[in-house]
């Protein structure tokens, strides 16, 4: 019974969303998994429907926002070049031939980590789309305070552009502020806005905000509540050379007799600093549960990765939503994967054979280890290229889970 019971558990359901889990697993065109076609097609049109849709709408809509002497050559405007920073193909391609399948009476290493590459594909999504935007603004030679009206080719509805000059937003003064507003709902609680951004231009520093539901109604109907924040900086914050943090609230949660671990807040940091980069954060699943009836759960994580050798290391919590915590003790340690599961499954089973429990949590040792195949194995050291980027992940500790679990992203409204 106690075998039976091991290999019924899935540790894909019972973990994570297959829909945040998935995300950067259509790479991997030799998987073995019977549901990986079904799980692809799930995540293209759910989890990662809103980056598509702002990467689409922002194309369209500077398509339709023309300016007198526009061209790609020019460099004349007003707007950072960069919005992004890069992470490393060791921490977005998580899962390996080589270690991804193993027993079935043992959680899959590559299972534990899949989760990251939710956080890369948000990332690296986060970052292009404000990229894509700052090119069309370019592109149109929008390079000074300025207003305008168009009719959006997504959703036909009119849009107003307003260009602002030294701005104060969060106790700090910007060279230059831009906000497109959906003109029909000016008037609701939100101002209407699409899109506001803030930036300067020496040293590259910006906030940028973006509302799916305001960009293009017909695609985002039902999403009238997610709002993405995007800040980077080149000024040297934290001794990084560039840094990117991605905030989203307001995501519609799953039916949780559908999909209990489905997300309704993320935030992530990734600071480079030359070859080396630092990423960490949390995801919000208030649904989930695990073995015992409680629920609620951060997926909190943090990770560093040598660009140059392309090897990461990286550890993982899973610490109460509610916490009210910022150390990295209690975060990843006290809440590792491994003790949570441990605990639990005592506290369902008390008196189980600890083997057996010992042999279904083997691959959760922490930290995981990977290189530019993908995870490689967990607990030990695999050799002396992870030192460095081993003893950075020390230093760093995700959010605070309570803090992530209620976080509102709200526009400037005044």
């Amino acid at each position: 019974m106690i075998i039976t019971f091991f290999k019924n558990i899935s540790f894909f359901h019972r973990v994570f969303s297959c829909e945040c889990v998935i995300v950067m697993n259509l790479k991997n065109e030799n998987s073995n998994h019977t549901n990986n076609k079904h799980l692809k097609t799930k995540v293209m049109k759910k989890q990662n429907l809103f980056l598509s849709v702002l990467v689409i709408g922002f194309t369209l809509v500077f398509t339709s926002c023309k300016k007198d002497e526009v061209g790609p050559d020019n460099q004349n405007g007003i707007l950072p070049t960069r919005f992004s920073v890069d992470v490393p193909s060791a921490i977005s391609q998580t899962a390996s031939a080589k270690k991804a399948y193993s027993s079935d009476d043992t959680i899959k290493g590559s299972d534990i980590y899949q989760h990251l590459e939710l956080f890369i594909a948000v990332g690296d999504g986060a970052g292009e789309i404000v990229e894509d935007i700052i090119g069309g603004i370019r592109y149109y030679n929008i390079n000074k305070p300025l207003s305008l009206t168009y009719s959006s080719d997504d959703d036909s509805r009119t849009k107003n552009l307003v260009v602002f000059e030294e701005v104060g937003f969060e106790d700090q003064v910007w060279d230059f502020q831009m906000n497109i507003t959906d003109a029909e709902s000016e008037g609701n609680e939100d101002g209407g806005l699409a899109l506001q951004i803030f930036w300067n231009t020496n040293p590259i520093k910006g906030i940028a905000i973006l509302k799916p539901y305001n960009i293009d109604r017909t695609e985002n109907e039902m999403a009238d509540e997610a709002t993405f924040r995007i800040e980077y900086s080149e000024a040297g914050e934290g001794g990084y050379d560039a840094q990117m943090l991605v905030s989203i609230s307001g995501l519609e949660l799953e039916n949780p007799l559908v999909d209990p671990y489905s997300i309704n807040t993320l935030k992530m940091f990734a600071g480079k600093k030359g070859d080396i980069i630092d990423v960490y954060g949390n995801t919000n699943h208030p649904n989930a549960k695990f073995f015992n009836a409680d629920a609620g759960f951060n997926w909190a994580f943090v990770a560093s990765a040598d660009e140059a050798n392309d090897v990461a290391v990286a550890e993982v919590g899973l610490p109460a939503s509610n916490l009210n915590e910022t150390s990295r003790q209690v975060l990843l340690v006290d809440n590792s994967i491994k003790n949570v599961f441990t605990n639990q499954i005592n506290e369902v089973w008390p008196g189980i054979d600890q083997s057996l429990v010992d042999a279904y949590l083997s691959n959760t040792g922490a930290p995981g280890y990977f290189n530019q195949d993908g995870f490689v194995q967990g607990g030990v050291s695999p050799g002396v290229q992870f030192d460095e980027v081993e003893s950075r992940i020390q230093s760093l500790s995700p959010f605070n889970p309570s803090e992530v679990s209620e976080m509102l992203i709200e526009f400037k409204l005044n």
